[in-house]
């Protein structure tokens, strides 16, 4: 008789379950770019649904970022949110691999020499990379998911307490779900500004063409001559002023209000929990 008659396990249920989910389904549609094939392997649950929920989402907003983008709105904008992205990534990644390290060094203080599994078959699939942005995002889930279990083992040897594995775990899932939300918004935004360029681009059309038709209406007097007579120049209406662009400053403003992430509690990472028990 085998040991899992016991019980009865997963075998694949969970990871179909999770796929179906028509909310985790993004709209791609839009994506025209060549992709590098990768193959996931996420064996926690948190990797497995952040991935679902997050994975395509992201890149589908970064792709209208920087590719959509830049055919109406600056390269220089498009250049300051594409940096701003990599540096919040490269903050969750160093974030995330303290974790590692510091659950690494209570492994060795307290003789630990297994790591917990999971009994739910990994979650396997081929998806597809579109830019290098993605490519930092695909590698931070990865880490998340190696740090789960790492988290679980801690907790059933007792080294943490459930309270302890639970911030962190939490913690861990908010820095890599902003990353998602934080892409969201910044297409939004970019959205906006294009649909702003295109409504500019229409009223500065329509002043022309008005003021063509007013120049071939021979009856309306020509203010333009008028003032000229005077003395004077002729006033120039407020709408044919262009605006100035956006300051450096603002635009780096609005980016780091959109990619705000909450931060790490020094004192509550596991790093904190080594020194406690050294």
């Amino acid at each position: 008789m085998s040991d899992m008659s016991l019980a009865l396990m997963d075998k694949g249920e969970t990871n179909r379950r999770i796929l179906s989910k028509d909310e985790y389904r993004a709209d791609f549609r839009r994506v025209e770019a060549a992709s590098l094939k990768r193959r996931t392997h996420l064996a926690s649950a948190e990797g497995k649904r952040i991935f679902a929920r997050c994975f395509y989402s992201f890149q589908a907003s970064m792709y209208f970022v920087s590719a959509l983008g830049r055919t109406k709105l600056p390269h220089e904008y498009i250049e300051q949110v594409e940096q701003a992205v990599r540096s919040k990534i490269e903050e969750a990644t160093t974030e995330i691999n303290r974790a590692i390290d510091g659950a690494a060094l209570l492994f060795k203080n307290h003789s630990i020499e297994c790591v917990a599994t999971y009994d739910t078959p990994p979650l396997e699939l081929e998806i597809g990379i579109t830019s290098a942005i993605g490519r930092r995002y695909f590698e931070l889930i990865h880490k998340l998911d190696q740090v789960m279990p790492l988290l679980q083992t801690l907790e059933i040897e007792e080294v943490l307490s459930e309270r302890q594995v639970e911030q962190q775990r939490s913690r861990m899932k908010r820095v890599v779900l902003a990353m998602s939300s934080s892409a969201r918004n910044l297409s939004v935004g970019c959205r906006r500004r294009m649909n702003d360029v295109d409504s500019s681009r229409a009223a500065t059309a329509a002043r022309r063409v008005s003021a063509v038709s007013a120049k071939a209406t021979p009856e309306l007097p020509d203010e333009s001559l008028l003032a000229s007579e005077d003395g004077g120049h002729a006033p120039v209406p407020a709408s044919d002023v262009e605006s100035p662009p956006a300051e450096a400053a603002e635009i780096a403003q609005v980016i780091s209000a959109s990619l705000a992430i909450e931060k790490l509690d020094p004192v509550e990472t596991l790093a904190s929990a080594v020194e406690a028990q050294m």
